[in-house]
């Protein structure tokens, strides 16, 4: 593979009606891309496709939107990708895709999303007379009786590992804790003053215990402490060809696309799909588990997170080395796209030939990995 990352930024992430909560996503989306093409010294007519993940939206395509609003040229395409939770990372490795095969050489991919902003959903009657029906999400399987609710799936998964509360509790301090440590620095643009992560604190052992079950029963619930807040964010990195790397003022050093992976598994266990995704593109790639420098796995639930940990073999020291979801929140459609953002500056500060993972899984039992070295 020839696909190169050679700039990536991204919002802060801020909670649901929070700093962000009158910004439209091609909005935020738009002033993270901006600031990508200046990291690497590109003018907006170098673009030649944007492709952006997006899950809440309720249509339209974003991507466009945001590559106009960048000043992106009319006749550059735009592509909205949505497999929800795994959109944005998806939509970067087909950027990598697209570059592999030669059909660009330049592409901005990542992803961005609003629940501030998401429509207000309802379904069409099928009758006169009849009203609308609102409805939260949409169904992503064929079969109710196997299509649960995330949380609620998270809490059956707790119980089938023997994962406790109390574990999934110190997993979730833990987040909070190195993402009060971790170093954003080069990473975030500061939008609407927010240059941060706006829900990360100081999370105790003795808060998260005094917090009502979302989910489960007793040993192994789940609570507020360990599912991810719904949030707000745009997340952007740029992909080029090797050929095009000369001339190029990139921030930092390029990290080579080595392989990515898509995987779907049990919709009853979405949480377990990005397992077979890593190992898939671990092998491709070449590398084992063990010797990543670093690892940015999703932490929509902290029993996901740690299932995924365990279950693809990772030193839990490598991986969010400055916190996760947990302590950050969880935009969707952006949350994959996040997740290459850290993983490319946090190996800017590892030596040469350093090689990272990002996975993440999706409603539906999805799973989208990708392994990188700088």
């Amino acid at each position: 593979m020839n696909a190169v990352i050679v700039a990536a930024r991204r919002t802060a992430v801020a909670p649901r009606g929070g700093a962000f909560a009158r910004i439209e996503p091609h909005d935020l989306a738009s002033r993270v891309i901006e600031e990508v093409l200046a990291d690497a010294g590109l003018a907006p007519d170098a673009v030649e496709d944007v492709i952006l993940g997006n899950a809440l939206y309720g249509g339209g395509n974003p991507a466009r939107r945001a590559a106009l609003a960048a000043g992106i040229r009319e006749t550059v395409p735009a592509l909205t990708v949505d497999s929800q939770c795994c959109a944005g990372l998806d939509a970067i490795l087909l950027a990598a895709e697209r570059i592999n095969a030669g059909a660009a050489d330049v592409i901005v991919a990542g992803g961005v999303e609003s629940f501030s902003r998401a429509p207000i959903r309802q379904r069409r009657p099928r009758e006169p007379g009849e009203a609308p029906l609102a409805y939260d999400r949409p169904p992503f399987t064929p079969w109710p009786e196997r299509d649960p609710d995330m949380i609620p799936a998270a809490a059956v998964l707790a119980a089938e590992l023997g994962i406790s509360r109390a574990a999934q509790e110190a997993f979730a301090v833990e987040s909070h804790l190195k993402g009060r440590g971790g170093s954003a620095t080069g990473e975030i643009v500061a939008v609407e003053g927010l240059a941060r992560d706006a829900f990360t604190r100081a999370l105790t052992p003795a808060i998260a215990a005094r917090l009502k079950s979302l989910a489960g029963e007793g040993a192994h619930a789940v609570t507020a402490a360990t599912v991810a807040v719904e949030a707000d964010a745009a997340a952007v990195v740029l992909v080029v060809s090797e050929r095009r790397l000369e001339g190029l003022g990139a921030p930092g050093r390029p990290l080579r696309i080595l392989a990515g992976a898509r995987r779907g598994g049990d919709p009853t266990r979405p949480g377990l799909a990005p397992i077979e995704a890593a190992k898939a593109a671990l092998e491709r790639a070449g590398h084992a588990a063990g010797g990543l420098a670093a690892a940015e796995i999703m932490e929509a639930f902290a029993v996901q997170a740690m299932a995924c940990i365990d279950g693809i073999g990772l030193d839990r020291a490598c991986v969010n080395r400055s916190g996760g979801a947990l302590s950050r929140g969880h935009p969707i459609g952006a949350s994959g796209a996040i997740l290459m953002v850290r993983l490319w500056h946090e190996l800017q500060r590892e030596a040469g030939g350093s090689a990272g993972l990002a996975a993440i899984a999706a409603a539906g039992g999805l799973g989208s990995a990708l392994v990188g070295e700088v």
